[in-house]
């Protein structure tokens, strides 16, 4: 990519994606910012008081990304995807919650959304010959296979290659990561030697482009809260009520209104049909530590599929690195085993996998077994 190129970045008014339309225009290239605005509170029924406060937090960052873009002096558009992102992310969120899955937004809006209607957008319209964003991962086209491979980013506390596993060859394709061989810090300090207004705003948090919320309160919004009986799983006693089993996660333990017990209870099974949540206080290992699951949906990055193939994986984004054991049950399903016991895998999750730094794909978990 020596010479000069169209590249239509992400802006998203934080240091990472003004840092990297910094170094593609640096680099020679035609850079244009492209603000996403994929969430309306008012539109989406958000009543409570408590998440109208939150519209203005996108207002916010798009006012960041617009002086951003001034101090770079690329041109900033801005563009609706809220239909997309309802369609495509939202919707698969709460079906997943409504069958007490525990779901990974994240994930699925960069495979629909920042790769795929942002992509099209960019290349369609806007006549780009790349995109790019202010992921803290890396893309290398191998020669031998003649395929694109997803590399870990070089800041192992900041890679991101986990939320992109869901990413495909044509994706890959026309995307570039400028700041996936750098740290955290190296952005931090171009940024403030360039004196960008973004330079010490806070990482965001919470759910992609819906931002920081009470949880509960926000599901809420669309899942009514369905009270039933908290029971202890090994003495089989009621010990409590709950809001709805789709409102927790296995191995969870604040939020339980469970009190006065001399030890912490958490999570380790959900009854949806009969809505029961299952607890314990003893022996946490033996409730919540599992070697083998079955993971569907999956997405494997190279054109080729191994039968069987000895690997890593994550079940959760910063994991450590977990040795496993894949083999192919058809080409969308994977029996996982792990060589050492994994506490909480959970239904709904992502599982990605990796052969040292380049990740082969993923999956979602779908059953979890002894």
């Amino acid at each position: 990519m020596h010479n000069k190129k169209r590249i239509v970045i992400g802006i998203s008014g934080g240091v990472d994606s003004a840092v990297s339309a910094y170094l593609l225009k640096k680099q020679g290239h035609e850079v244009i910012g492209l603000f996403m605005r994929n969430w309306d509170s008012l539109l989406n029924n958000e009543l409570n008081n408590e998440n109208l406060a939150n519209i203005c937090p996108q207002e916010q960052d798009y006012l960041d990304a617009q002086k951003v873009c001034q101090e770079l002096e690329i041109e900033l558009i801005r563009k609706d995807f809220i239909k997309e992102y309802w369609d495509y992310v939202f919707s698969y969120f709460l079906d997943e919650f409504k069958n007490s899955r525990t779901p990974n937004p994240d994930i699925f809006c960069n495979k629909y959304i920042k790769f795929s209607a942002f992509l099209d957008y960019a290349i369609k319209e806007l006549k780009a010959d790349y995109i790019a964003m202010g992921h803290y991962a890396q893309i290398n086209f191998d020669e031998a296979t003649k395929e694109y491979q997803l590399l870990k980013g070089i800041d192992v506390n900041k890679d991101q290659s986990y939320f992109l596993s869901q990413l495909s060859q044509e994706q890959l394709k026309y995307t570039i990561f400028p700041i996936g061989n750098l740290t955290k810090p190296e952005v931090r300090i171009i940024a403030k030697d360039l004196n960008l207004s973004v330079a010490n705003k806070k990482d965001s948090t919470g759910i992609c482009f819906i931002g920081e919320r009470n949880f509960k309160n926000f599901l809420d919004n669309y899942l009514p809260a369905k009270p039933g009986k908290t029971i202890d799983i090994k003495t089989k006693k009621e010990i409590g009520t709950h809001d709805g089993v789709y409102y927790y996660t296995l191995g969870q333990r604040k939020g339980l209104n469970l009190s006065g017990f001399k030890n912490p209870y958490f999570v380790v099974d959900k009854d949806v049909k009969n809505n029961i949540l299952y607890v314990a206080n003893e022996n946490e290992n033996g409730w919540l530590m599992h070697n083998n699951c079955l993971v569907n949906n999956i997405n494997w990055i190279s054109k080729d599929k191994p039968k069987t193939i000895k690997c890593f994986a994550k079940f959760r984004y910063r994991q450590s690195d977990i040795p496993v054991k894949l083999t192919f049950i058809n080409d969308n399903e994977i029996k996982v085993k792990s060589l050492q016991a994994v506490r909480a895998i959970t239904p709904g999750q992502i599982a990605a996998f990796y052969l040292n730094d380049v990740c082969l794909g993923s999956g979602i978990v779908n059953t979890i077994e002894k």
